[in-house]
């Protein structure tokens, strides 16, 4: 999976299509992604150990990593991922489009 935590993402395809916020939580093994203020849902929580809201809230739902594009720091538009090789050998993300490194 080449989204990773911390990234600016814009939403492709959905009700959300076109908002952008950036990945709060990854799940790989799942191939889903939870953003920022998108895809909200709401849920009906009752009293639990340990949890101190209740009653309606809106809560953020995972969305498919293949429904979201990596944001290009260059230029703010959606973005394929590629690797490179520094080096080092270390391993680097970089933008397909400008070739900035992610």
């Amino acid at each position: 999976m080449k989204v990773r935590k911390g990234d600016r993402v814009r939403v492709l395809n959905g009700k959300d299509r076109g908002k952008e916020g950036e990945v709060v939580f990854a799940y790989p093994a799942k191939g889903t992604v939870i953003v920022e203020g998108v895809n909200i849902a709401t849920k009906h929580q009752g009293p639990r150990q340990g949890i101190m809201q209740t009653g309606i809230i809106d809560k953020e739902m995972p969305i498919r990593v293949s429904n979201v594009a990596v944001i290009s720091p260059a230029d703010g538009q959606p973005t394929r991922v590629g690797y490179r090789f520094d080096t080092d050998g270390r391993k680097i993300r970089v933008c397909r489009r400008t070739g900035v490194d992610l």
